[in-house]
């Protein structure tokens, strides 16, 4: 008999058809023995309906206020399946984030995880219930509801995993596991057995939807075994792990993000200190930046000015303008240049550390496919280009070919 948390998105539950197969599902795990805990997201597009109801009522309104309304979703999608369970006559319990004992900061509308108790858990567990769970969702030590952010049913699906040990974390999602690109729009697309925590890292931050980077990085540290498969087919999925076996391809998937924008900040004094001061006033304003290029100014290696380019998600555009424009005579530069209309492509995988040519491949790639670049970064395990937005398709098309097809 194993411990077994699932994960269950909100187009596995989006109605009552969804409902009843994916009750079926669990009503598998729990007849062979096992004990389960289901984590489970807000139905379909339930979480962005309340966001328009809240607009309706208040364009403005205040985070917290914000985490009781959005929280609901969730205790819809635990308290419908707990029904369907019912209905097939089996004991099962559903419970909200305080209930859980899931313990977050007071960042409402992104907090963080500090512990899960676990003990109601425990408790369900030992009376043979199957305990469903409200996904995105906590308490602050202020008793105030919170809610997790982006990708928050992952990261407690894999907080629960953590705290009580499990034997396996499983994520089912729309699609059958991690694919070297998205299905949907790479026919090519194979469907990886096994991936690495930091290949899956990179990947999910730069753009994959299969999971979201702070349930993998949790993953990671707390050793949980994961799986991601569908909630649609009975086919095995991809396993997430420490170590797995590296391909012949070298690289286990292409991404693309379209959320960023770049800004440039041109005719910086070419002295020391000046990008210290520029990312000194981003990190203040907690906004984080990704790619970041500088470059000699108009002249010579001796000009005495010079550019940094950098990009940030979309949503902290306008912000990050704003700060680096209040604090112009301190900066000191002619002026800001600002789009986005730009894309993120990247390359992953853990095989290009021992390599050679991988990048060039890439870049190949791209000229083949007439894309320009305007921006690069690296690391270990990553290569990332900026492109234009209208050429991240087939950007990523043409690279996956590379690798994969050809």
């Amino acid at each position: 008999m194993a411990l077994i948390v699932q994960k269950y998105g909100g187009s596995s539950v989006a109605d009552a058809q969804c409902v009843e197969r994916v009750a079926w599902r669990i009503a598998e795990t729990y007849s062979e023995g096992h004990d389960v805990v289901v984590v489970l997201s807000a139905q379909g597009d339930t979480t962005d309906e309340l966001i328009e109801k809240a607009n309706e009522i208040n364009p403005d309104p205040s985070r917290r206020e914000m985490d009781v309304l959005l929280s609901t979703g969730e205790q819809i999608s635990i308290a419908l399946m707990a029904m369907a369970l019912e209905k097939i006559g089996l004991p099962v319990v559903s419970l909200t984030g305080w209930q859980l004992g899931m313990q977050t900061n007071s960042e409402y509308g992104s907090a963080r995880i500090k512990a899960v108790s676990g003990e109601r858990i425990k408790t369900e567990l030992d009376r043979r219930r199957i305990v469903l769970a409200a996904g995105f969702q906590g308490i602050n030590k202020f008793d105030d509801i919170t809610t997790l952010g982006r990708g928050g049913s992952d990261t407690t699906a894999v907080a629960i995993a953590a705290a009580l040990n499990a034997d396996l974390c499983q994520i089912f999602t729309d699609v059958e596991g991690v694919f070297t690109s998205d299905p949907r729009k790479i026919p090519g697309a194979k469907k990886l057995d096994e991936i690495t925590y930091d290949e899956m890292l990179e990947l999910a931050s730069l753009g994959a939807q299969v999971l979201h980077n702070r349930s993998v990085e949790m993953a990671k540290r707390y050793g949980v075994n994961m799986e991601v498969l569908s909630s649609f087919e009975k086919k095995p999925g991809t396993k997430v792990k420490e170590v797995a076996k590296v391909e012949q391809t070298k690289i286990s998937g292409v991404a693309k993000d379209v959320d960023i924008a770049r800004i440039a900040i041109v005719g910086l004094r070419n002295e020391p200190g000046i990008a210290f001061k520029i990312f000194r006033v981003l990190s203040n304003a907690k906004i984080n930046v990704d790619i970041i290029l500088q470059s000699i100014g108009r002249g010579h290696e001796l000009s005495e000015t010079k550019d940094i380019s950098f990009t940030v998600a979309k949503s902290d555009m306008e912000r990050a303008v704003a700060e680096l424009e209040a604090h112009k005579d301190v900066l000191g530069y002619s002026e800001i240049s600002v789009t986005d209309k730009v894309a993120k492509v990247s390359i992953v995988g853990a095989g290009m550390m021992a390599s050679p040519g991988v990048a060039a491949t890439m870049f190949e790639a791209l000229y083949d496919a007439k894309v320009n670049i305007a921006m690069i970064s690296t690391s270990e395990i990553k290569i990332s280009v900026l492109v234009n937005e209208n050429e991240a398709d087939r950007a990523v098309a043409a690279i996956h070919a590379k690798f994969f097809e050809d």
